[in-house]
């Protein structure tokens, strides 16, 4: 197993403990798993997509939750009794947990299921208070940064 020594970056960089913890815990417990698989696209500046190939599932054999930091997408799919004898088995019937660490202000904007495909919407939301802002030495104006380098006039503070 290929491991990243991150002990020069910890020494140097203070505060990203938990990103260098996320990406060692990340390569070690979904190395090996392939199933389902999935795309992640960027759609904008601050929206993405995440799509699994489930097919064969449900809506209601899927569960989405979203935590601070963290979706998990579970799929369980119910024990089917048939009369029939399968000779080939193609198509996955496992149960599946897929984890997906999220950056600081991403939420789950929507989920749907179509054509043996999940898509979920993700949008970054970072709040007003949040975002950069311009100081004037020896004045009390603000000037908020917006992300296309334009400028606008914020409350004084």
């Amino acid at each position: 197993m290929n491991r990243i020594d991150f002990s020069p970056y910890r020494r140097t960089m203070v505060g990203f403990d938990r990103l260098f913890d996320m990406i060692e815990n990340q390569a070690r417990v979904q190395g090996g798993d392939k199933y389902p698989p999935f795309n992640i696209e960027r759609r904008g500046s601050d929206a993405y997509r995440i799509t699994l190939a489930v097919a064969g599932f449900k809506p209601a054999d899927l569960d989405i939750t979203a935590q601070a930091n963290l979706l998990v997408v579970k799929g369980n799919k119910p024990e089917e009794s048939s009369e029939s004898e399968f000779l080939h088995v193609g198509i996955a019937q496992r149960g599946f947990e897929r984890r997906f660490e999220l950056a600081d202000y991403v939420r789950v904007q929507s989920a749907d299921l179509a054509d043996g495909l999940l898509v979920i919407d993700l949008v970054r939301e970072v709040p007003e208070a949040m975002k950069p802002k311009k100081i004037a030495v020896g004045g009390n104006t603000l000037t908020v940064v917006d992300n296309n380098g334009e400028q606008a006039d914020a409350a004084a503070a």
